[in-house]
C-alpha cells in the first residue's frame, strides 16, 4: 500500500479535476457534532422501527424484512411515516459534506446511499445543482428516479444536464418528498433490473464513466450493500478507494479485491481531517 501522504495527495488531485465520485454511506454521520440525531446505520434504523411497531423476533435485526412486515401489516403509509419520523431531525453538514460541496470542478457527481439530508444542505450554497432520488415502485410504479431542484420542486430529467453538481440518492431521502427504498419489496423491484442498469439514471451512468470511486462511511457486509456499490460503479475506472478501518468480514475482503478497491485502514475522522486540510482541523475536532 502506498504511503498515506502519497495516497492522499493522489486522491485530492483526482477530486480537484473531477476524477473521483464520492460515495457516502451512513457512517459519515459519525462525524456530526455531538452525535447524529438520526439513525447512522442499518442496525440503528431497524431498532427505531422495532421500537415503533411489534415485529417477529426472528427479523428484528433485519432492516428490510422489518420494513416489509410493517408495510404488509400496517400499510405502506405507516412505514413511510416511521421513516420520516426517524430522519426528521435536522442533520448539520459535517466537515466532509462541506468539503465536498466546496470542490469547484464541474460537473461533480456525489452518491449518497443513506436517507439523511446533510449533503443536500451543504450544497445549498452552490449554484446549478440538483438531486436525483430513487423512488419506490409501491408508490411510483413505472418510475425509478425523481429529479429535484434545490428549492425542492420536482424537475424534468433533462434539467439534470444543466446542473453543475448532481447528488444521487439511490435509496431515496427524507427531503424534499420522503422517498424511501427500505422494504424487501422496494429492493426486489430494483435488484430485478439493476444488472441491466435500468434503475440507474442515464446521466449517472455518463458521469461515472472512467472515474474513480471513493467510498466514505460505507460497509460492504450485506449483499444489498455490495450490489448497490457494484452496479453504481459499473463501467467506471478500474481503481477505487475506501476508508474502512478495523476488521473486515470475509465478504468485504472478497468484494474489495474483486472490485479493485484499495482499502485505507484509517478512522474516517482522521482521513477527513487530512483531506480537508489544517484550516478545518479545529472544526472537525469539535465535531467528533
Amino acid at each position: 500500500m502506498k504511503k498515506t501522504d502519497t495516497l492522499l495527495n493522489e486522491i485530492i488531485a483526482h477530486l480537484e479535476v473531477g476524477g473521483i465520485v464520492p460515495y457516502l454511506g451512513p457512517g459519515v454521520l459519525d462525524l456530526v457534532p455531538g452525535g447524529s440525531p438520526v439513525p447512522n446505520s442499518p442496525e440503528a434504523l431497524v431498532q427505531h422501527l422495532v421500537a415503533k411497531s411489534s415485529v417477529p423476533f426472528k427479523i428484528r435485526g433485519n432492516l428490510t424484512a422489518t420494513a416489509q412486515y410493517i408495510e404488509n401489516f400496517k400499510h405502506r403509509k405507516t412505514l413511510v411515516g416511521y421513516m420520516a419520523e426517524a430522519f426528521a431531525p435536522e442533520v448539520p453538514p459535517t466537515v466532509l459534506h462541506e468539503y465536498l460541496a466546496s470542490i469547484v470542478r464541474k460537473p461533480l457527481l456525489i452518491v449518497d446511499a443513506w436517507y439523511d439530508n446533510a449533503m443536500a444542505t451543504a450544497l445549498q450554497s452552490r449554484n446549478l445543482w440538483g438531486q436525483l432520488q430513487g423512488v419506490s415502485q409501491s408508490e411510483h410504479f413505472g418510475t425509478w428516479v425523481h429529479y429535484f431542484r434545490p428549492n425542492g420542486m420536482q424537475a424534468d430529467p433533462f434539467e439534470a444536464d444543466t446542473w453543475n453538481t448532481l447528488l444521487y440518492k439511490p435509496m431515496g431521502s427524507i427531503a424534499p418528498a420522503k422517498n424511501f427504498l427500505v422494504s424487501d419489496t422496494d429492493f426486489v423491484e430494483v435488484l430485478t433490473e439493476i444488472d441491466i442498469q435500468t434503475p440507474i439514471p442515464d446521466i449517472v451512468q455518463q458521469l461515472r464513466s472512467d472515474r474513480h470511486f471513493l467510498f466514505l462511511g460505507c460497509r460492504f457486509r450485506t449483499q444489498l450493500e455490495r450490489t448497490f456499490a457494484r452496479q453504481i460503479m459499473k463501467r467506471s475506472s478500474d481503481t477505487h478507494w475506501t476508508v474502512l478501518p478495523g476488521e473486515l468480514s470475509r465478504n468485504e475482503a472478497r468484494f474489495l479485491e474483486e472490485q479493485n478497491i484499495q482499502r485505507i485502514d484509517m478512522p474516517l475522522d482522521e482521513f477527513v481531517r487530512l483531506l480537508a486540510g489544517e484550516e478545518q482541523a479545529e472544526k472537525l475536532a469539535v465535531a467528533v
